[in-house]
């Protein structure tokens, strides 16, 4: 093993928390060394070329504003998100139905008569009021309205967003989002492809200073006196090296936390935790392209009664340089049945291509399938569903987490892995311990 080198932060992965986590501290002055296993930026949301096509393989949707904006503000980070008009519309029956100004009121007012039944509660979840953590969204509707497309929209939009079907997210995370959180108001895509922002953010660490190792995989934590103290990198395939610092995040989630520090450094519930709360949620990914413009909407599209399928975007509508000449590329989201556990893939992918061909006839012979991606296990949508995340710090001394497992209640999205980055980053600056809150 080589001679330790020195870092005064090391960040393990380069997704989305990991690299905005990366780009704060090297915006605060902290010279900064951001490694990933891949030979990519961006993780769960990066980006891979497929015949001429820019494929973002997880995440698609970047929200300006808020949180994820600022941090390229302060590293000096370009930022180009592109923002559909309209953003967001329904599909309902083979219609398009836009709810822009009129909002979630005017979809539930043509669909039930207890629709302010339902708006009551979102009212009563801004003042506060909302349901215990342990009753689901979808137990929560029943209450107010038995309708069965109203039943189906809350399951795409509950899919579309944290992954997770409406019997299995917490009503309380649901409305937290929707009412507190930026439920996704606005947002675009990057004419890059998502792994566009993430080049821009690794690209400020290094002229701040820092580094970016990709293909050098963190094998071990070094533990000394209850602080993590090194890190040992496999970089690039050669040697291991020894590179120590006196913060470290991660970027993998508590489980990746537990395996490269060791049991023996970490508290008997922190890894109970890692067992018993957190609740991966999959979905399947499916991208493809036409020559023919299938999509009646620039933006996204939530779908109604479905088997599977729940959203789908149009990307080229606003970023046709994500495909070659000639192509209209889209990306549509299915969830599996259950989302959080087992589930035959070979079967759920299929439903999802079923509601694909019952929505577009034709959809066959007129798209050319890029990718089928099914994330799940050890590379899942969310490494944990919403309402079921683990505190960032570590108990560990100097040792943090950020990213899809550790945020804050009820949020969702890129932006709220951008959001953890910023709590951590702002607890190292101000020389808060590591201590598990609980």
């Amino acid at each position: 093993m080589n001679a330790a080198m020195r870092f005064d932060a090391i960040v393990i992965g380069a997704g989305a928390g990991g690299c905005h986590a990366a780009a704060r501290l090297a915006a605060a002055g902290r010279r900064t060394l951001l490694i990933d296993d891949h030979d990519y930026l961006g993780g769960r949301a990066g980006t891979e070329i497929i015949d001429g096509h820019k494929v973002n393989m997880g995440a698609i949707a970047l929200e300006p504003g808020g949180v994820f904006e600022e941090t390229f503000a302060l590293c000096g980070a370009p930022l180009e998100i592109r923002e559909p008009n309209p953003a967001t519309v329904f599909f309902l029956e083979g219609k398009v139905v836009n709810v822009q100004k009129g909002g979630l009121g005017l979809l539930l007012g043509g669909l039930t008569k207890h629709a302010s039944r339902v708006l009551d509660q979102f009212a009563k979840a801004r003042s506060g009021d909302l349901p215990d953590g342990r009753q689901s969204t979808e137990d929560w509707l029943k209450g107010y309205t038995k309708n069965e497309t109203v039943h189906a929209i809350f399951r795409n939009l509950c899919a579309a967003i944290f992954a997770m079907n409406a019997d299995e997210i917490p009503a309380r995370a649901f409305l937290t989002y929707f009412t507190s959180k930026g439920a996704f108001k606005r947002f675009g895509f990057h004419p890059e492809g998502t792994m566009g922002a993430w080049q821009a953010l690794a690209d400020a660490v290094v002229r701040l200073g820092g580094e970016v190792w990709l293909s050098s995989p963190a094998e071990k934590i070094e533990v000394e006196n209850g602080r993590a103290v090194a890190v040992r990198i496999r970089r690039e395939g050669g040697e291991a090296v020894r590179v120590e610092a006196d913060t470290i995040i991660c970027n993998g989630g508590p489980k990746a936390v537990v395996t490269l520090a060791g049991e023996d450094h970490l508290s008997a519930d922190y890894v109970r935790q890692t067992r018993d709360l957190l609740k991966p949620a999959a979905n399947i990914v499916y991208n493809f392209a036409s020559r023919e413009d299938i999509m009646p909407a620039p933006g996204i599209m939530t779908f109604g009664k479905t088997r599977r399928l729940c959203n789908m975007a149009n990307l080229t509508a606003t970023c046709p340089e994500l495909a070659p000449d000639g192509w209209h590329q889209y990306v549509a989201y299915a969830v599996p049945k259950p989302a959080i556990g087992d589930f035959e893939s070979d079967a759920e992918v299929t439903l999802g291509l079923e509601d694909l061909r019952e929505q577009f006839p034709g959809f066959d012979d007129k798209v050319k399938m890029l990718s089928v991606r099914v994330m799940r296990d050890d590379w899942p949508a969310q490494r944990s569903g919403a309402g079921y995340d683990m505190d960032r710090a570590t108990g560990i001394d100097g040792l943090w987490c950020v990213g899809d497992a550790v945020k804050l209640y009820g949020n969702g999205g890129t932006q709220a892995c951008a959001e953890t980055a910023k709590v951590v980053v702002d607890k190292i600056l101000s020389g808060t311990p590591a201590i598990v809150m609980g």
